[in-house]
């Protein structure tokens, strides 16, 4: 994934009157390395990325496993960073799933493979505040208020995002094959 420090590597300095103009400390947005890629690229790209979202679900579950783990007294702190840091890696991996989608939907003027990559960022947000739910729902100060039927139902419900997400990235994959 394109880090923060590439992407200010990248940036170019602008001059004085564009800074101005922008109101930015001389530098401008950096290129998007993807924009002149092949389709196939931006198909590979786009698994990478669910790759880097597979592995941040990971660093959540097994944060929430450490959570449980921990107590009483249990290390909310601790978990709350851990929230935290897979967040951020959510938030970049959509940013630059929503930026393939534009590129498609755009200047390439694939609309088929813009509504897959739109279907699986959508799949991915019902996936993610699915398992918040049921972390939430299994958090030991709710233990007692639990409701089994509804944490077996939420659990069927990420299967079911999970299969509908690997259907979307084959999808893709095939209809990719004909766009070139």
């Amino acid at each position: 994934m394109i880090t923060a420090e590439a992407a200010a590597e990248s940036a170019v300095h602008t001059k004085p009157e564009a800074e101005a103009a922008t109101g930015a400390p001389g530098l401008e947005e950096p290129a998007w390395p993807w924009k002149k890629a092949p389709i196939r690229a931006l198909v590979q790209r786009i698994h990478q990325l669910q790759a880097e979202r597979a592995q941040a679900f990971r660093r959540l579950e097994e944060g929430h496993r450490q959570y449980l783990r921990s107590g009483p007294p249990y290390d909310f702190p601790r978990y709350r960073s851990k929230v935290h840091e897979v967040t951020q890696a959510f938030a970049a991996a959509s940013r630059e799933v929503l930026a393939v989608e534009a590129e498609l939907a755009g200047p390439r003027a694939q609309p088929l493979l813009a509504g897959h990559v739109r279907s699986l960022q959508q799949l991915e947000q019902t996936r993610l505040a699915t398992v918040a739910l049921l972390q939430l729902m299994g958090a030991p100060e709710l233990t007692e208020q639990e409701n089994a039927l509804q944490i077996r139902q939420l659990k069927m419900k990420v299967i079911k995002t999970m299969e509908s997400i690997s259907e979307v990235l084959q999808d893709l994959r095939f209809d990719a094959e004909f766009a070139e």
